[in-house]
């Protein structure tokens, strides 16, 4: 008997230490509420007054599509510079399922985070659901969106610069071909990059006659980088050689799916050039036997970092612009070559000049907090 009561008691215990655990952690994603000490010899003067008090200041970075490489760098750029900063970060990907991404935003609102980051929401809902969070008094910081988000009152719309994206790449196509190739056009409709995107390639066939496009097919999707080399093994069934010279991909995942294709069928006399990049398009590009070239970029871990800066400097009351656009960078299959050691996302600074370097919005007040809560 007593040892059964005292089995029940030791239960007893253990299950109201679990309970505790479980409140003070607060389960999912949100981290503790509690606010980190800093270094307490960095003075805070000149630090706007809301960020110096006891209460955490919590961002919620919530992005429609995932699954991806830029995904994940996006999130440790947010969520780095957040909590350099001293804030709690919590991120979410819908994977590309609208209902999920559009049932975060609602949640997000009824919650008590003080900022948001919202990425790729591409539709009218989106618009209305960020002047929700605005008319609540949330500040938002929206990324590669509807443009209509640019008229929100207190809104940022930040961009990669696809013009530039675009232009960079084929710029590169033009010069390597004088001019005259018959082209693949790998695009997809109904988002708001792949329409700046697409509008300067139509500029570039109008002023380049000697531009063929020949074929143009795209779909985003779950598995977006194996339908695409599924797509461009059948096209290149129906192309013999001679017949197409390069492939202009408007997107990595379009790129990498290409890449694969033209290596299996051995064709290797048409040149790729894309846009974006990741650890796995890295890894393809510096296989000496890839097709894949050229590719246009901006650091998506700086993008997240940029974001919350602007995001930190709305929570503090002071200006920020309506749109943002930020600097593209031509990676070359040759530059990469030179490296005597692989090159990744961490290290293409080595190659890249000015790859992943900003500093932007990096107010002198941020540059103390980061100081103040340095590990």
């Amino acid at each position: 008997m007593k040892k059964r009561f005292l089995n029940s008691a030791y239960l007893l215990i253990l299950v109201f230490t679990l309970l505790l655990t479980g409140c003070s952690s607060g389960g999912g994603e949100t981290t503790a509420s509690v606010k980190e000490k800093g270094n307490q010899d960095v003075s805070l003067d000149g630090v706007p007054e809301r960020f110096t008090g006891d209460d955490v200041t919590k961002i919620k970075v919530i992005r429609k599509i995932g699954g991806d490489d830029h995904t994940a760098q996006f999130f440790a750029g947010a969520k780095e510079e957040g909590e350099a900063l001293g804030f709690q970060v919590d991120v979410f990907t819908a994977n590309g399922d609208t209902a999920k991404f559009h049932d975060a935003i609602a949640q997000g609102l009824e919650e008590d985070y003080d900022g948001f980051i919202i990425s790729h929401g591409d539709d009218a809902a989106t618009v209305a659901e960020v002047q929700k969070l605005v008319d609540a008094g949330k500040s938002v910081v929206t990324f590669d969106s509807n443009e209509e988000l640019a008229k929100v009152e207190g809104v940022t719309l930040t961009s990669q610069d696809d013009e530039a994206l675009a232009t960079l790449a084929l710029d590169q196509l033009i010069k390597d071909t004088k001019g005259e190739a018959n082209i693949v056009y790998l695009w997809v409709d109904g988002f708001p990059p792949m329409v700046r995107r697409n509008a300067v390639y139509q500029e570039k066939l109008a002023s380049n006659p000697g531009l063929k496009e020949i074929e143009r097919f795209g779909v985003a999707s779950a598995d977006t980088s194996v339908q695409t080399q599924n797509a461009v093994a059948a096209m290149l069934n129906k192309h013999p050689k001679g017949e197409i010279d390069a492939i202009f991909a408007t997107w990595d995942a379009f790129a990498i799916g290409a890449a694969r294709a033209i290596k299996e069928a051995g064709r290797d006399e048409i040149k790729l050039y894309g846009i974006d990049v990741s650890n796995a398009d890295l890894q393809e590009i510096q296989d000496k036997s890839s097709s894949w070239k050229y590719t246009a970029a901006v650091d998506p871990k700086l993008i997240g970092a940029v974001d919350m800066r602007l995001l930190a400097k709305k929570l503090a009351g002071e200006e920020t612009p309506e749109t943002y656009n930020l600097e593209a960078s031509l990676i070359s299959q040759d530059a990469l070559a030179k490296s005597s050691e692989p090159i990744n996302m961490v290290n293409l600074a080595d190659s890249i000049e000015g790859w992943g370097q900003s500093t932007a919005f990096e107010e002198e007040w941020i540059k103390t907090l980061k100081e103040y809560y340095k590990k």
